[in-house]
């Protein structure tokens, strides 16, 4: 048996049985859904495919459940009230399919962003529990919902959850007093200005979800689960900014101990669990940790939730490591453990881990690139290291017509995967790699501690090839006559990119940020990084971690500017643990020479020297393109993927190879 078996004992919610402790955390649903609101599909094909994959429990991202108070636009994401008997008839397939692999899956419906929409349509105003600043608009102020209105969203509410029982679901959770969201603005004492039922105590701001709870109740059964999806603490240290981990703040928005008192009150109401993170809109990652945050940060808040409730509580938040979400059940921090991110990354993760293979787990980065980075962006949702997730059908991969004999040159990212597809599809594939091993740019980035995901990918790559029978040919560094006289079907060139160099004068301190970060080359104990981007940045955050004084010069007026797409979550964060952890960063500003033991820099025409051991360049990457462009005339299947083609980042990589490896 797995050492896991922890994870995999039954578990009830309310009344529902659950196969194990796994539960598909929500994660917004756009792109799967049709404009009268119904699953698409893909949408079904999504997250039968997380089913199938072996999770006990499936939560849907947000259902809007009305159009009139808060106005969105339609087919943006589910609505079960907009055409009621539309979205039973595809949601009811949703429901049958997924109960075929003895998951249970409970429908999330939405009271409404309130102030943390994140578009509103001209001419209209965004709306809350009391006038109050938009999160994202600046000068812009939210309009007071009446109490109608106010009502008339619990109403709409209790409909979607009767038609969300009738579609088949196993039970609702109500989206959210988490994150910021209309009922969480409702419930904080910081936006809830009201002066009816709806404000003033800690009873009557959190009236809106007990009715919530109390009408579902009476509507669809007490039998019927309902979860609230909820953050005991905000991380709030002024509207707009959130808290790194280890600083030292007034709270503004929900307390712990005021956390811990609603979760009571929330189970008193008739809630069968707690869907339990932390964090909020203001101090977005923690509710959507990136790669800087701990994995399991939210357990040690939710440890202390479990002492106050009897119901089960729900952990998500980098929670993929099956040795902490085990422990944190034994040690009675949590119920059930959430995966949102890892699910995309790998939807066969639970069935994995529960035979003992979790080391051939796809890692998530925790990038943020293509769940909310598209997710906010384009309305869609996908993976950047599985381009298939939210596009199952449409990116099945199918047995090639015809097998080919393909090189593949160069083992980064997109070599590695341009590799694995193929011979998935049933290619004959070798790979060439110029160095001892694989994994390209993945090896200089994931050496930061908060990078071991990075290394993590490139070791799955290996073991992937390798179960793949893929021959590697390392140390070898391809010519163009040796990819002439070779007689392969298909040429592959992922030869990456190479970092950009300039000098400085006397270039004996001047070193790439990839040497410092492997170690081949030592900073010193100060130092100035070249490039405010996103390896200048993890570069700094690394090296001041280690007590070294860092100094960032970045010609461009802000750092990270350059760095897309860049997650709103991994920005903000990266750029609060630089300033949280004293690093100079000097915008505007050019360096110009080496003088003795200074770099010279200029901004605004006026020079000034920085005192330093080292200097690490981290401005940017060309495409190395020579090997393509030599053989361009000579072979007539031929493909550039990843950094060869246009320098970005790890998940166009990933993307561009598997694109062009599942049509071979």
């Amino acid at each position: 048996m797995s050492r896991f078996e922890t994870l995999f004992d039954p578990i009830t919610v309310g009344q529902c049985l659950i196969k194990n402790r796994f539960v598909m955390a929500p994660m917004g649903p756009a792109g799967l859904c049709d404009s009268d609101g119904a699953f698409t599909e893909r949408g079904i094909d999504f997250y039968v495919e997380r089913a199938r994959g072996g999770v006990g429990l499936i939560i849907t991202g947000m259902n809007f459940v009305e159009n009139e108070v808060e106005k969105h636009t339609k087919g943006a994401m589910p609505c079960p009230t907009d055409n009621p008997m539309l979205f039973i008839r595809m949601a009811r397939t949703l429901t049958e399919r997924v109960h075929a692999y003895n998951a249970r899956i409970f429908l999330q419906i939405s009271a409404g962003f309130g102030r943390v929409s994140s578009r509103v349509n001209p001419g209209d105003l965004p709306v809350g529990p009391s006038v109050i600043p938009h999160r994202w608009i600046d000068g812009m102020m939210c309009r007071e919902l009446s109490t109608d209105e106010v009502k008339r969203i619990i109403a709409k509410i209790i409909d979607a959850a009767g038609v969300a029982k009738r579609s088949g679901f196993d039970g609702v959770e109500i989206h959210a007093m988490h994150e910021g969201y209309l009922i969480d603005q409702f419930a904080t004492e910081l936006f809830n200005n009201r002066t009816d039922e709806y404000g003033g105590s800690l009873e009557n701001r959190i009236r809106m979800a007990v009715e919530i709870v109390q009408g579902i109740k009476n509507a669809c059964g007490n039998d019927f689960p309902v979860v609230m999806r909820y953050s005991p603490k905000s991380f709030i240290k002024e509207l707009g900014h959130g808290v790194v981990p280890g600083e030292e703040f007034t709270e503004l928005g929900r307390d712990l101990p005021e956390g811990l008192e609603v979760a009571k009150l929330l189970e008193k109401a008739g809630y069968d669990a707690l869907d339990s993170d932390v964090g909020s809109y203001d101090s977005w990652y923690w509710s959507h940790p990136p790669m800087y945050q701990e994995k399991g940060l939210a357990l040690p808040f939710n440890a202390e939730v479990k002492k106050v409730v009897g119901i089960p509580v729900i952990t998500a938040g980098r929670m993929d490591n099956p040795e902490l979400a085990s422990a944190a059940i034994e040690k009675g921090q949590t119920d059930m453990i959430g995966l949102g991110r890892p699910l995309l990354a790998d939807a066969q993760i639970v069935n994995k881990i529960r035979v003992g293979k979790h080391k051939k787990v796809r890692p998530c980065l925790s990038c943020h690139e293509a769940c909310m980075g598209r997710l906010k962006a384009y309305l869609t949702i996908s993976c950047a290291v599985n381009p298939s997730a939210g596009r199952e059908r449409e990116y099945a991969l199918t047995p090639a017509a015809k097998k080919k004999r393909v090189m593949v040159i160069g083992g980064g990212v997109a070599g590695c995967e341009s590799a694995r597809v193929l011979a998935l599809r049933g290619h004959e594939v070798q790979l060439f790699e110029k160095s001892g091993r694989l994994g390209g740019n993945l090896i200089p980035g994931g050496a930061p501690d908060f990078k071991e995901d990075d290394l993590a990918l490139a070791d799955w790559y290996i073991q992937e090839l390798a179960e793949l029978d893929v021959k590697v040919s390392y140390l070898t560094e391809v010519t163009p006559e040796m990819v002439r006289t070779a007689e392969a079907d298909s040429v592959i060139i992922a030869t990456g990119s190479k970092p950009r160099k300039f000098s400085l004068g006397n270039d004996e301190r001047v070193y790439l940020a990839a040497d410092v970060l492997t170690g081949e080359k030592n900073a010193g104990n100060t130092t100035v990084i070249i490039g405010g981007g996103l390896v200048g940045c993890e570069t700094a955050l690394m090296l001041v971690r280690q007590g070294k004084k860092v100094v960032v010069v970045e010609a461009l007026d802000e750092i990270l500017s350059l760095a897309g797409p860049l997650c709103y979550a991994n920005r903000e964060m990266l750029a609060d643990l630089l300033r949280f952890h004293h690093v100079e960063i000097r915008t505007g500003t050019k360096a110009v020479r080496l003088d003795g033991q200074s770099l010279v820099v200029t901004k605004n025409g006026a020079e000034e020297k920085i005192a330093t051991d080292s200097v690490i360049i981290a401005v940017g990457y060309d495409a190395n393109t020579s090997l393509y462009d030599a053989l361009l005339y000579d072979v007539e299947e031929i493909y550039q993927v990843g950094d060869a083609r246009k320098v970005s980042n790890i998940m166009y990589a990933i993307w561009d190879a598997f694109e062009v490896a599942r049509n071979i």
